[in-house]
């Protein structure tokens, strides 16, 4: 009796030893996800008077739980019922990423009109109760963003694990949307009070040079550009991510760059980026169309 009780706790101790492996693996996976996720909520996250930064930031956060909460079930019937559809989402997903990515360097090369100034003009000449609507659109906005980027997170991590059984599936799937919530809100959280930290240094520091009051400079410096710099990263991660899944996932590319002997990384970069580009090209034809056929009605 205690020799299957030990052997039971054996099993038990190889199978979290698996998962933690394999949660490593998923994680590294989807970090062009996590990249683009810390980027984007980093942005939705700035903007707001101080005090009510921790606060929205706060109120994404659980709606992203939500989200993982809603999504995690719906992806394990599909992963026990129907696996193909799993590789479809994957694709799909991959599709949007690779959109997403190729959308954002188009923006910066192209110019485009910017509407900053005119959100803080707005902003300046709101009221309290205005501006709290606006925030509530913003937070709304951000879980809306979350819940998309939450989808692939679950899909590409899913994906790594989908030849194991259902109960290893759910430990690893649900460790690595932990790390996802946990990790990237935590990080958001330290990045948008960066600015607020400096300002604390650089206020109570008595002399005019101080060890304090040049690091307090440097955090407010440092928060813009730590928000463009993961905007940059993400971008990049988005097409890696998108490129890795149509090289592992599509049998023609997979075959057709074992021919072509560059980098992975390269490879991947290469095929995110041309799908990026063609799905760009088609959603730019459809949104003329539509334009058109809106114009004569």
């Amino acid at each position: 009796m205690a020799s299957g009780f030990f052997a039971l706790l054996d099993d038990i101790a190889a199978l979290m030893d698996d998962v933690v492996v394999m949660s490593k693996i998923s994680t590294k996976k989807t970090a062009g996800i996590l990249g683009d996720d810390l980027a984007v909520n980093a942005e939705k996250a700035t903007g707001f008077v101080s005090s009510r930064e921790l606060p929205v930031l706060w109120a994404i956060t659980k709606g992203s739980a939500r989200n993982k909460v809603i999504i995690l079930p719906v992806a394990f019937l599909l992963s026990a019922f129907a696996p193909w559809a799993i590789t479809l989402a994957l694709i799909l997903g991959a599709i949007y990423l690779a959109y997403e990515g190729a959308e954002k360097i188009y923006e910066y090369i192209v110019p485009h009109e910017t509407v900053t100034e005119q959100h803080l003009d707005l902003k300046a000449s709101l009221s309290k109760k205005e501006l709290l609507e606006l925030e509530k659109t913003k937070i709304k906005s951000a879980i809306f963003t979350d819940f998309i980027l939450s989808v692939e997170i679950v899909i590409i991590a899913l994906g790594t694990v989908l030849a194991k059984p259902i109960l290893f599936q759910i430990l690893v799937v649900s460790i690595v949307c932990v790390i996802a919530t946990v990790g990237v809100y935590g990080i958001v959280a330290l990045i948008v009070r960066m600015d607020d930290l400096g300002y604390r240094l650089v206020k109570f520091s008595k002399r005019e040079k101080s060890i304090s009051k040049t690091i307090g400079n440097l955090l407010i410096r440092a928060l813009p550009i730590i928000i463009k710099s993961l905007a940059v990263i993400g971008t990049i991660a988005l097409i890696l991510v998108a490129g890795g899944i149509f090289s592992h996932n599509v049998e023609y590319i997979h075959h057709l760059l074992e021919e072509i002997e560059l980098p992975t990384i390269v490879e991947e970069f290469i095929v995110g980026l041309l799908v990026g580009i063609l799905a760009l090209f088609f959603v730019k034809i459809f949104k003329k169309i539509f334009k058109k056929k809106n114009a004569h009605h």
